[in-house]
């Protein structure tokens, strides 16, 4: 068979060994509540120079 190729009898006889835990994933443990700020220092025209310059190169 040729790269992308597939044997459509295969579609049926698809068995999956999923190991699922029952314990789930806790997702809470990683949440965080805070506020994000940051500062460019650069106007508009400096980041469009700049990225001019970079296309350039």
């Amino acid at each position: 068979m040729g790269f992308g190729s597939y044997d459509e009898s295969e579609q049926d006889n698809q068995n999956f060994d999923a190991d699922i835990d029952d314990d789930g994933v806790d997702s809470s443990e990683n949440e965080h509540d805070g506020d994000v700020e940051f500062e460019i220092g650069a106007s508009n025209d400096e980041l469009l120079d700049r990225l001019q310059d970079i296309k350039e190169e």
